[in-house]
């Protein structure tokens, strides 16, 4: 029997009917839900994960609803409104939010204007991160603000080779950086995940972006195993869920997984 790698899912998406969407450039995904993304994810020992608001989807009441759904070892990531009140992010952060998204790729610059200040503010208030979707190639006047941020995460490898170079900047400076979305980039994966790995061997995180809306490629079981071939299986543990549990503060799992790894040692 084939051993199921022990994974934890930095970023996937669920999109659920009950909740309002709003369509992004035109565009409104097809349903997923938390029982499709469980079964799909049946093959790994997966430990929890990470389940990021797409741009269209702006309800908090939806996330709030999800993590519950998914229950133990799961957080969330969810659009950045600069509206939103101190109240709220406390009660978000007690519901399992960990972070802010800037969807840069998809709606512009325009947030830019605030992205500072607000990623400060929800830091400050809730230890929050704050996450990029952003086309590196977009990057060459932004890595300073971004590496000034307090925690920040950048998505699917910044996509395009044109600014991978500063996104191995931005690693080296202690951003993160999502080995996620690999049938969205223009590259190689497994070269860019050895070269960003040998900078900071704890700031690449995996995701697996189910159920790939938009994405050219959807993700498959051999980007996983790209990793562990990249990297070998003990590096490999690092971007599979070691760096993650740190990132998104999920204590419990991580003292389980020492401990399982304790056992292993001196078994």
């Amino acid at each position: 029997m084939q051993k199921k790698s022990t994974v934890y899912d930095a970023h996937f998406h669920i999109i659920d009917n009950q909740f309002p969407l709003v369509a992004n450039h035109g565009y409104t995904p097809e349903p997923y839900t938390v029982e499709q993304y469980l079964e799909r994810m049946s093959n790994y020992d997966l430990m929890g994960g990470t389940l990021v608001s797409g741009s269209f989807q702006p309800d908090y009441a939806f996330m709030e609803h999800t993590l519950k759904k998914l229950g133990d070892g799961f957080v969330g990531v969810i659009q950045a409104d600069q509206q939103m009140s101190d109240e709220q992010i406390v009660s978000l952060a007690q519901a399992g939010v960990r972070g802010i998204r800037f969807n840069i790729k998809r709606t512009g610059a325009g947030v830019l204007e605030y992205l500072p200040t607000l990623a400060h503010r929800v830091f400050d208030i809730a230890n929050w991160h704050t996450e990029l979707y952003i086309d590196s190639k977009d990057l060459p006047e932004l890595t300073t603000v971004i590496a000034d941020l307090p925690c920040a995460v950048i998505d699917h490898l910044g996509l395009s080779e044109a600014g991978f170079k500063y996104i191995t900047h931005l690693i080296e400076q202690g951003v993160y950086v999502k080995a996620t979305g690999f049938g969205r980039l223009d590259f190689s994966a497994k070269a860019a995940i050895i070269n960003l790995y040998s900078i900071n061997p704890k700031g690449l995180i995996f995701g697996t972006d189910l159920p790939s809306t938009r994405a050219p490629t959807a993700y498959c079981d051999q980007d996983c195993a790209l990793i562990v071939d990249a990297l070998g299986e003990a590096h490999a543990n690092d971007v599979l869920y070691a760096n993650a549990l740190e990132l998104y503060r999920i204590d419990h799992l991580q003292k389980h997984q020492g401990a399982k790894q304790k056992m292993r040692f001196f078994s």
